[in-house]
């Protein structure tokens, strides 16, 4: 602020240009890497950082298969906020209806796990008397699936799952 009350008291015709002093909470600087918290941050300045890190570091394929999922969870809690507003006459269609929706976001969070790209953290280690299993290099031969075999996973999933809702409606 004192540099403020200066720029003002002088007779030049040059506008102050504001110059932050103050250090902001979110400390971001390209060179060094990934944004960083002050100890002090508020609900919305961590909010904003895990938004924007989510938004640079997550593949637009992720992005998509989590729009969809909002997409569905948006779809069942409406289909549920108008069973219980409007009631529930074909009982059968709305129970078809929901568990299609919370079928599908079951298939589709399987489907972002399956094809999701490791971030390259090693997984946490277990402690306890099954510690020494958890180390074992088994584990490192797991063959996982191609993404195209879990994408026809899924699609075969998705059909069986939405035959059965359609039978349910009656």
């Amino acid at each position: 602020m004192p540099a403020k009350r200066h720029a003002a008291s002088t007779a030049s015709a040059a506008p102050a240009s504001p110059t932050p002093n103050t250090p902001t909470p979110l400390s971001k600087s390209l060179s060094s890497g990934p944004a960083t918290l002050k100890s002090n941050a508020s609900a919305v300045e961590i909010a904003q950082l895990v938004w924007e890190q989510y938004l640079s570091s997550t593949p637009q394929r992720t992005l998509l298969l989590d729009a969809f999922m909002a997409f569905l969870v948006l779809v069942g809690g409406l289909q549920f906020l108008y069973c219980a507003l409007a009631g529930n006459y074909p009982f059968n269609a709305f129970l078809s209806g929901f568990s299609a929706a919370v079928g599908q976001f079951v298939l589709t969070a399987s489907l972002r796990m399956q094809t999701s790209e490791p971030t390259g953290q090693s997984k946490p280690s277990s402690k306890g008397k099954n510690a020494r299993f958890a180390e074992e290099p088994e584990e490192q031969g797991a063959v996982t699936a191609s993404h195209e075999r879990a994408f026809a996973d899924y699609i075969f999933g998705s059909l069986i799952l939405h035959f059965f809702c359609v039978n349910f409606i009656n």
